[in-house]
């Protein structure tokens, strides 16, 4: 019998809350702000709020901080949802906070009847210089004592768009001396003649994050709101709203968030490579996003159990991509269909096999699946194979072709080297080898044994295609901490195009997002833009962890 796998910090609590009966079931709820596509670190958010309401009776919400309305777009919204659904979960409610912006602003005029909100004439700099130091208190605004009357005068005028942008904010009266610095007076709402995605220009004043986060999780009658640990700080004046609202009690929880190494993920760094169209768009293989990913074929289940791997915790650290690319590779070898192809071909040319001749071989399209069948295979005299499998002088343990070699051919037979063709710049044009026929693979009693198997392609079946080889977009293990411009550590072999490798005929009726191992090459995926005329595959991860090589050898 296996053993349980042990709760984390937030399933002990909610486990406790639940036994001691403080709710028959809990909500989560996950909430992006649309103004970017999500990338890996959202999807351990989205594990873990989906999850936790998979593992515990209750449910989700995707709710939209739509809140700012200068960088939130409805494309956005799309992807998002469109990229939830992908990695397999699905919301009980889809909110937006701008749905309670009514509530919200009745909320605000609760706080200024309670006398615990004021409108402040002051600017950005002035409130500023007046939250005082970590170690200083603050000082309190000129504007702080106005009657409650003014203040609700003020603040629905600001509604009605009387008063430009940053003219006047809507502040909690709180502590100017409080030890938490963002309890001193934090804005509530602001000025923004800017039209919204979803309200147009019906309201010129928006809430500020802090404000429309806990009322709205607790209009949703939200159990665990969970956020990154940068809100610790936030938790109070959540709490503090609730509490001066008098509504339902959602409480806010935190974990560390994961970063990844040779990535970022800043939104604003992300939207930079796009602008400035390094990468090819959000969806871009090399992009961390989950749009991304996805065209450059990492499955939902392989990301999934890469968040459930690094799991949560209350530090933050950096989670090497190496542990991502092995979650990718091992549920790739159980699924992908297995080809072959070359990508940069030399011509092989076995003398005794008959001219003209041509035959069907049988290949298994995945050892790993014993339901997964066979393909057919076409074979003939003349073969494309890598020319990196080919060395004049070979050395000692170069267990592929070079003269007097022998290896076997995947699939099909064991050939020996003879000789070969060079141009008059020397390179090797043509490969001439014999077969012994009585090696075909399964029907092989000859006995000989042979070190090396070799991929290729049947000339007269081949067909053309384009093969994107990529690969880390970074050098460097974590570009954003580094001195300088973050776009200064791009790597520049990140994207290497093969305009014509030649693939098995197996390959041509494909789709996009199908999965597939090349013999020998890695894991590849149908681009979205692949067409029948012109098939453009992806390489989604090599075979093996060659990063870790090159580290080593840097290292030495």
């Amino acid at each position: 019998m296996s053993e349980e796998k042990s709760l984390n910090f937030i399933e002990e609590i909610i486990e406790t809350d639940l036994k001691e009966g403080r709710y028959e079931q809990i909500a989560t709820r996950f909430p992006p702000e649309p103004n970017g596509y999500l990338h890996i670190g959202h999807a351990s958010s989205i594990c873990l709020n989906f999850g936790l309401t998979q593992t515990f009776p209750g449910y989700t919400n995707l709710r939209f901080d739509d809140t700012n309305p200068e960088t939130e777009e409805t494309e956005y919204v799309d992807s998002i949802k469109e990229d939830i659904q992908w990695l397999g979960f699905q919301w009980k409610n889809e909110f937006y906070a701008s749905d309670y912006f009514e509530q919200l602003f009745g909320f605000a005029c609760q706080l200024i009847e309670k006398g615990l909100a004021y409108v402040d004439d002051s600017t950005s700099d002035e409130i500023r210089a007046m939250k005082g130091t970590p170690t200083q208190p603050g000082s309190n605004s000129p504007y702080r004592d106005r009657s409650i009357a003014e203040n609700l005068d003020l603040f629905k005028r600001m509604r009605q768009g009387e008063f430009p942008d940053g003219a006047k904010v809507l502040r909690a009266k709180i502590d100017m001396a409080h030890t938490n610095m963002i309890m001193r007076d934090p804005v509530l709402y602001r000025i923004k003649h800017a039209h919204h995605h979803r309200t147009g220009d019906a309201w010129c004043i928006y809430p500020m994050y802090d404000f429309a986060h806990g009322q709205s999780d607790s209009i949703e009658h939200i159990t665990h709101s969970i956020c990154t640990m940068e809100f610790i700080p936030h938790r109070e004046l959540y709490d503090w709203c609730i509490s001066n609202l008098e509504i339902f009690p959602s409480h806010q929880y935190e974990f560390a968030r994961r970063s990844l190494s040779y990535t970022v993920t800043s939104k604003r760094k992300l939207l930079q490579l796009v602008n400035e169209h390094i990468v090819e768009g959000w969806d871009d293989p090399r992009m961390p996003t989950i749009s991304g990913m996805r065209r450059r074929g990492y499955t939902a289940e392989s990301i999934r159990e890469f968040c459930d791997r690094i799991g949560i915790a209350k530090r933050d650290n950096v989670v090497d991509v190496s542990m991502l690319e092995f979650c990718v590779r091992e549920h790739l070898n159980r699924i992908a269909q297995r080809r072959m192809a070359v990508i940069d071909p030399v011509k092989l040319i076995i003398t005794n096999y008959e001219e003209g001749k041509e035959e069907i071989l049988h290949a298994e399209n995945n050892p790993e699946d014993e339901q997964g069948g066979h393909r057919d295979l076409p074979f003939s005299r003349e073969l494309w194979i890598e020319r990196e499998d080919f060395m004049e002088e070979p050395p000692k343990k170069f267990f592929r072709l070079g003269p007097g070699l022998t290896v076997r051919l995947k699939h099909a037979y064991i050939i020996q080297c003879h000789d070969f063709k060079k141009d008059e710049d020397g390179k090797v044009t043509e490969i001439y080898c014999t077969y012994n026929p009585e090696t075909k693979s399964g029907e092989d009693h000859s006995g000989i044994k042979v070190k090396g198997t070799m991929h290729w392609v049947s000339c007269a079946h081949a067909k053309t295609a384009e093969v994107r080889l990529y690969d880390r977009l970074f050098k460097v293990e974590n570009p954003a901490s580094e001195e300088g411009d973050f776009k200064s550590y791009i790597n520049e072999d990140s994207l290497h195009i093969v305009k014509q490798a030649y693939v098995e005929p197996a390959l041509m009726n494909t789709s996009a997002g199908d999965k597939f191992q090349f013999l020998r090459l890695g894991y590849f995926t149908t681009d979205r833009l692949s067409t029948p005329e012109h098939p453009i595959f992806n390489r989604t991860v090599g075979l093996k962890d060659s990063w870790a090589k090159e580290t080593k050898k840097e290292q030495a």
